[in-house]
């Protein structure tokens, strides 16, 4: 089971990077041997965490398993669930995907609601679903935890949401009572919707971490720096950006264009070395949905993404290794955790450092290679030994100083990480 100290999860006594895969899909979506198969993969990459949409999400591929939740009736529109009939078999296929989970030593962390269930919010305009009766809440989520809890899983209570009316509030208040009340060890937080920042207080106090995506917008990518800058000025707990684009998505509304490795390897980089350090999530397109070639997908009006890869394919983009990267050079680094700098380098702001309690060693960000003039951090050759990392080769290089203070430049093609030892003497 998971704890919190300070900024940190903590496990067995020991640090725990939140290293999470997004598969949203998975309970509606993946058979048995692909299940085992996924996990088996997936472990081996340092994965600990798998993100799950224990309901039936909006926009997820087609599947043929026709297995939901709740009895279910479909028109020409979409469908609708009797949210008084739970489907027990449904939720005795999940409870033996999480102990396959177990077996694998990953951490199911499980979103309660998502947003396409919920009156007022932006996703409920587009849904293909009815609203969940507010009077089978309780319910419904009394029954999930009581039959996950031995799994010691995360829990959402909202998925890829807003909080536009009270409401919407109301829904998310009666589902964080009953779950609090059924499973009161467990870790909770709210996945709210990308770019977007504005908890209402009453649920940021209760929030045992706070959840950000920086997400698929082309234009909104800065989010994933400025958005824990911001929140670390109130929040004082774990921070992850638990939604940064995905490996191979299209740019939403409609945009011509699909995220590579490296912008994945941006968007982590620049949010864990700006407060975010809890941890950090990976999604790749084609897992997250669980696609098949030739299934259906998505809905045009809504986010607006372009077909997404095989499933199969997916699994093995390389931002999954990019990022497993990331999550041992943070433990290796920081291994008490580490507070960003927030000092501007290179006149830059996308260029993010963070350094350990000690301050004795500093990660440097760049994503783009250039010469890096460390003097706003108070070091120079005289004082600092450092070791580039070229992101794209994985390879480390041996750095080089082309003046006093300034780090000259790397044979590196793309981003370019910077450890920067300090020397006493």
């Amino acid at each position: 089971m998971l704890s919190i100290r300070n900024r940190q999860f903590i496990k067995n006594s020991k640090p725990f990077f939140y290293y999470a895969d997004t598969c949203w899909s998975a309970f509606t979506n993946i058979n048995e041997s692909d299940w085992n198969y996924y996990l088996d993969y997936r472990e081996q990459q340092g994965f600990n965490v798998i993100q799950i949409n224990i309901l039936k999400q909006w926009d997820a591929s087609g599947m043929d398993l026709n297995i939901y939740p709740f009895e279910i009736s479909k028109n020409d529109n979409g469908y609708s669930f009797d949210y008084s009939k739970i489907n027990t078999a449904y939720f005795d296929r999940a409870e033996k995907m999480l102990a396959d989970m177990k077996r694998h030593h990953m951490i199911p962390a499980l979103v309660l609601l998502w947003s396409n269930y919920v009156p007022g919010t932006w996703a409920s305009k587009l849904a293909r679903n009815n609203m969940f009766t507010f009077n089978e809440l309780s319910h419904y989520v009394e029954y999930v935890t009581k039959r996950f809890k031995k799994f010691n899983p995360i829990y959402f209570i909202s998925g890829d949401t807003d909080f536009p009316t009270e409401e919407t509030n109301k829904y998310y208040r009666e589902v964080l009572k009953t779950a609090k009340e059924n499973d009161p060890d467990a870790l909770y937080s709210f996945h709210i919707k990308g770019r977007f920042s504005d908890v209402p207080e009453e649920f940021l106090s209760q929030m045992d971490f706070f959840s950000y995506q920086s997400g698929h917008n082309i234009d909104g990518q800065a989010t994933a720096h400025t958005i824990p800058t911001n929140e670390r000025a109130k929040f004082s707990g774990p921070i992850i950006n638990t939604e940064p684009c995905y490996d191979q998505i299209s740019y939403s509304r409609n945009k011509y264009g699909r995220f590579s490795s490296h912008d994945v390897r941006s968007a982590a980089w620049r949010s864990v070395l700006s407060g975010a350090n809890a941890g950090i999530t990976y999604g790749a397109h084609g897992i997250w949905s669980w696609h098949h070639t030739g299934a259906s997908f998505g809905v045009v009006a809504g986010e607006g993404f372009d077909v997404p890869f095989d499933w199969h394919d997916a699994l093995h983009f390389r931002g999954a290794t990019d990022l497993a990267f990331l999550k041992q050079t943070m433990l290796n680094t920081f291994p008490n955790g580490c507070r960003p700098t927030n000092i501007q380098l290179n006149h830059n702001d996308e260029i993010r450092s963070a350094t350990n309690p000690e301050q004795s060693c500093y990660l440097v960000y760049l994503p783009t290679n250039t010469e890096l003039d460390i003097s706003p951090l108070g070091l120079d050759q005289n004082n600092a030994k450092i070791t580039i990392f070229d992101l794209q080769k994985r390879i480390q290089l041996q750095g080089r100083w082309s003046t006093p203070s300034i780090i000259g430049l790397p044979t590196c093609l793309e981003d370019v990480l910077v450890k920067i030892e300090k020397q006493e003497g």
